[in-house]
């Protein structure tokens, strides 16, 4: 992941991040507040408390995402860090393409066995 950052736009790179993990948790809890839903763990109001919390936190990230000039920042840091975490994800759930990637790595900087 390569963003282009300058020493003017450090802050913005820092709110960025601070958004993009933001936004990370809130669809980790959602995803879960979901599971609960559908095992029937909530009653009617916890699941519109829920909703409800969700949609305001929602509203106010994208509110100072707005204000402050950070959408794109945001989103280029949420793809990087998506792709980190499928090629992780991946590697875990496909150990032969780990060892293959591995194995090129090796060939690449001519290290014999």
């Amino acid at each position: 992941m390569s963003i282009k950052v300058d020493e003017k736009s450090w802050r913005k790179a820092i709110l960025g991040l601070v958004l993009a993990l933001a936004e990370i948790i809130r669809d980790a809890v959602e995803i879960q507040g979901m599971k609960r839903m559908e095992k029937g763990s909530l009653t009617d109001e916890e699941m519109e408390r829920f909703g409800s919390a969700l949609m305001e936190l929602n509203d106010a990230l994208e509110q100072i995402k707005k204000e402050q000039g950070v959408t794109e920042v945001v989103a280029q840091l949420r793809n990087g860090l998506d792709d980190i975490v499928d090629d992780s994800v991946n590697k875990i759930a496909n150990p032969e393409r780990w060892c293959e990637e591995f194995e090129k790595q090796v060939e690449k900087i001519g290290i014999q066995e």
